[in-house]
């Protein structure tokens, strides 16, 4: 593992060195945080680091990654015994995008697979209005990345509408840390600019153990006239279907951005679960399952936010539970040398 790491490592320097050549501006960004959660008794701690790294060769090259670094820390018998830490790290994308237009960008290598909005939008611990992912998060999405191509962009844009498409194709692979399933799908959206308002539809086929047809509509809302924003999603697969939605308004619209209130964000979501059959490893609730939670962000300045949920799942083949969770979350951004950020 630590080889296959330091490949990755030697490999985003190369990319580096040969950006420098061409007189272009390699950008660090990402994320760190600490989180906590206590549920059904139960204590865990997870500090996390979320690097992401921007390389771009000339104007139609660019290298992306991102990673997930991550430590759990919780109890040896859940609610007792010594505390006890295991390291988790992802490597969630590397990919080399080609910007062919507006109409055409072609990726290769390691991606998000696109289906639905939060995987590829909303996952990244910065963005996430919530610690957990929605319960439906790995409908269609296979293990949440994908190894081979992708084409993405514009098929159709004017004053009133624009008409977007991601479509890919995912080859199977076992390696240790890019584990891909094989698949091909897609997502297809209308985004209207003079509302904001998105909606979208998602397909996935996965061509091992038989095959999985996964469907998915998303919508997404930001009106200009108010700091809303409403997103949701539903999924339907093999193993069964379920959706999210959740909103939240900033208070700045009432007592200005700078304010002790106006840096307040009240969020709430809904979302349920109902199995059709069970399916060993899918990363789904093993029964159905309803989870309202309601939770509080605020943002401090110079990229800090905190936040803090709460949440009731009812299950129905285990006793329901509660979920406390809190968290702290850094947002970070700067060039990869001194004189860069010019």
């Amino acid at each position: 593992m630590k080889f296959r790491w330091s490949m990755v490592v030697m490999f985003l320097v190369g990319c580096s060195a040969s950006a420098q050549a061409q007189e272009t501006v390699p950008i660090l960004s990402g994320g760190a945080g600490f989180f906590g959660a206590s549920a059904a008794g139960a204590q865990y701690y997870q500090p996390v680091l979320a690097p992401v790294l921007t390389v771009p060769l000339g104007k139609k090259w660019l290298i992306e990654s991102r990673a997930d670094l991550r430590e759990f820390i919780s109890r040896e018998n859940g609610t007792s015994g010594p505390y006890q830490g295991e390291f988790f790290g992802t490597l969630e994308y590397l990919q080399v995008d080609y910007l062919a237009n507006s109409h055409v960008t072609i990726s290769a290598g390691r991606f998000l697979t696109p289906f639905g909005i939060f995987n590829e939008r909303l996952s990244a611990i910065w963005i996430d209005k919530f610690q957990d992912p929605p319960v439906i998060a790995a409908i269609g999405t296979g293990r949440g990345y994908s190894d081979g191509f992708m084409l993405r962009g514009l098929l159709l844009a004017s004053t009133g509408f624009q008409l977007n498409y991601a479509a890919y194709f995912s080859t199977l692979s076992t390696v240790e840390k890019f584990e891909s399933q094989r698949g091909t799908g897609g997502r297809i959206g209308i985004f209207l600019p003079g509302t904001r308002f998105e909606l979208g539809a998602s397909y996935r086929r996965t061509l091992e153990d038989g095959g999985e047809n996964s469907t998915g509509v998303d919508l997404s809302w930001a009106p200009h006239a108010a700091p809303v924003e409403i997103k949701g999603e539903w999924a339907h697969s093999d193993s069964g279907h379920g959706y999210w939605i959740q909103a939240s308004y900033r208070l700045s619209h009432l007592t200005g951005s700078d304010s002790g209130l106006g840096r307040l964000e009240p969020v709430v979501r809904m979302q349920q679960f109902f199995r059709s059959k069970p399916v060993p490893d899918d990363a789904l609730p093993a029964g159905n399952l309803q989870r309202p939670e309601f939770g509080l962000n605020y943002y401090l300045p110079h990229e800090i936010r905190l936040n803090g949920s709460y949440a009731r799942q009812y299950f129905s083949n285990t006793t329901d539970s509660n979920v406390w969770e809190f968290g702290i979350t850094y947002r970070f951004l700067f060039p990869l040398w001194p004189g860069g950020a010019k």
